[in-house]
This record gives structure tokens, C-alpha cells and sequence, in this order.
């Protein structure tokens, strides 16, 4: 097997040094190239990726082309098949074809991270490529701190419902996002994002509340935290009060309340507000609860009450007198 995958790739190589050859035939060789993708024998696949990539190097003329067919490959594994085996290895290509963007930004590149990148977070096999698509879409963010809104919004869109290891690898796409984030891009993600980041460590998996919880042990994404504790910390302070004392896990417990010191070092007054209006709340809903109790006893009451009247009543009535019988009629019309 060895050999052969080795024939494979020094005929290619043998290919590319014929320019003529690629200029005249080079499409057709490339879509063959890309579809020899989904072969299942990873060392053919790494291969495969060596010769793409010193032909998207030489051949300037089947850039375009070669990113295009890419692009296909991806809408149909997303939208259609759900199955290709090379999506790892074009992931790796076009990562370093991203850092080699001139800025600004062409739109058509803009639309692929958009349209084909971000859905890539919805197929089910996630895990087999996520650090690549990761690593693109972070290298994006770092051409253009502008794509940031869209991409934060793209992955909450896509977030999973059901799926406590895709969350995890959600949270830490997430955390490279702000690691590379411009403060100002900051400001515009930051509520929906901290509303999904209150539910996932609401979580009750405990590796998804963790993971959540580890953004705090960040330096950078802490100093923005703190530029902007007047919006994050009424936003995950219910979650973070009412976990420290009902999640079932003490070392969520423990890293909440880590979470909470953190809060109340950042601003006492903020958090000693936020502590008397959820006490006050909770007080509420909890006065809500009793009155809700207290109206489903009394329905059950009257319930109870009716049965017992139409039984009552059912008993009350007397029995209707019997009919006479047909020979007693006969005998007293003859009379």
C-alpha cells in the first residue's frame, strides 16, 4: 500500500512540473485530485494534501478554481451527504490559504466563511475536523476583526441543543474567538453571547458548566469582563447564585463561587444590587408558588364539593312508579 500511495504522489509532482500540461488540462485534474479526498487511508489523504497545496502555490490561474471546488465539496457534505473523508485535510490546506488573503478582504471570501465555514459547525462528525475549522475561522477574525459580530452570531445560531460534546467544542472556539477579539467587537457580542454562556453553565453536565467556567481563568477575556461588568454581571448572576446552591457537583460549586468573588472584587456595589434584587425576586416566586398551590387546593376542593352534591342529589330522587303488567291492562279493560 505504501508504494502505491508513493506512485501516486510522484506522479503528480511529475505533473505539476509540466506547466503546459496543467494550463490545458489542470481543471479537470483538479476536480479528480479533490474528489481522491475521500479516500478512507489517512496517509494517501496527507499525500493528496502536499500535491494540492504546491499546485494552489504554482498555478496562480487555478486559485479561484481550486477554492471554488473546495467550497462545493463543503455545501454538499453539509446540505446532502453529511460524509467525506478529506474535510480535515482541506481544512489544513485552507488554513494556510486564509493567512495568505490580501487585506482588505475580497466579499467572495467573506461569503465563504459566512455561507460554508460557519454551517460546517452543524454536521454531526464535528469532532473529526473541529481544531482545523477552528484555526480558519480564527485566522479570518484575525484578517478582519469586522467578521466578528457575524461569526459569534453564526455559532450561537448553530449552537447545539442536545449535544454536551459539541458544547464543550463550542465553548472552545468561543474562547479562541475572544482570545483575538478587538474590545469595541467586543461590545457587540458580548449580551448573547453571556446569555448562552449563563445557560451553558446552568448546564447540568458538569463538563459543559466547567468549561464555561474556565473563561474566567483567562486574562484577556477577564480585563474585558471587567470593562464591562455593568452588562455581563446582571446577565450571569442569577445563573451563578442559584448553581452555588443547587447543582449537584461540588467542584462546579467551588469554581462558581471562585466566579462570584471574582464579581464581587469588580464591583461590590453592583453585586451587593444584584444580590438584594434576586433575594427579592426569588421572594416573589416563591409567593407566586405558594398562591398557585393554594389555587389548585381550592379547585380540588370544589371539586370534591361538586361530586358530592350530584351524588346527593342523585340519591334524593325517587324511583319512577313501575309499569303495570300487560295481563292486569287486558283484565280490567274486559271488566
Amino acid at each position: 500500500m505504501q508504494d502505491k500511495l508513493q506512485k501516486k504522489f510522484v506522479t503528480f509532482m511529475g505533473l505539476m512540473r509540466c506547466r503546459q500540461v496543467w494550463h490545458k488540462t489542470g481543471s479537470s485534474e483538479i476536480s479528480l485530485l479533490l474528489d481522491l479526498f475521500d479516500s478512507e487511508d489517512p496517509r494517501e489523504r496527507d499525500f493528496l494534501k502536499t500535491v494540492l497545496h504546491r499546485i494552489y502555490g504554482k498555478f496562480l490561474g487555478l486559485r479561484a478554481f481550486i477554492r471554488k471546488q473546495i467550497n462545493n465539496i463543503f455545501l454538499r457534505f453539509v446540505y446532502e451527504t453529511e460524509h467525506f473523508n478529506g474535510v480535515g485535510e482541506l481544512l489544513e490546506i485552507l488554513g494556510s490559504i486564509i493567512n495568505g488573503f490580501a487585506l482588505p478582504l475580497k466579499s467572495e471570501h467573506k461569503q465563504f466563511l459566512v455561507k460554508v465555514l460557519l454551517p460546517l459547525h452543524k454536521v454531526k462528525c464535528l469532532s473529526l475536523y473541529h481544531a482545523q475549522l477552528a484555526y480558519c475561522v480564527v485566522q479570518f477574525l484575525e484578517k478582519d476583526a469586522m467578521l466578528t459580530e457575524p461569526v459569534v452570531r453564526g455559532l450561537l445560531k448553530f449552537w447545539p441543543k442536545t449535544c454536551s460534546q459539541k458544547e464543550v467544542m463550542f465553548l472552545g472556539e468561543i474562547e479562541e474567538i475572544l482570545d483575538v477579539i478587538e474590545p469595541t467587537q467586543f461590545v457587540k457580542i458580548q449580551e448573547p453571547l453571556f446569555r448562552q454562556i449563563a445557560k451553558c453553565v446552568s448546564s447540568p453536565h458538569f463538563q459543559v458548566a466547567e468549561r464555561a467556567l474556565y473563561f474566567w481563568n483567562n486574562e484577556y477575556i477577564m480585563s474585558l469582563m471587567e470593562e464591562n461588568n455593568h452588562v455581563i454581571m446582571p446577565i450571569m448572576f442569577p445563573a451563578l447564585y442559584r448553581i452555588s446552591k443547587e447543582h449537584w457537583n461540588q467542584t462546579i460549586v467551588a469554581l462558581v463561587y471562585n466566579v462570584l468573588k471574582t464579581f464581587m472584587e469588580m464591583n461590590s456595589k453592583l453585586f451587593d444590587e444584584l444580590t438584594a434584587s434576586y433575594k427579592a425576586e426569588r421572594q416573589k416566586e416563591k409567593k407566586r408558588e405558594k398562591e398557585r398551590d393554594e389555587l389548585w387546593k381550592r379547585l380540588s376542593e370544589l371539586e370534591i364539593s361538586r361530586k358530592r352534591t350530584l351524588t346527593a342529589n342523585a340519591a334524593a330522587v325517587p324511583a319512577p312508579a313501575a309499569a303495570p303488567a300487560p295481563a292486569a291492562n287486558a283484565l280490567n279493560a274486559a271488566k
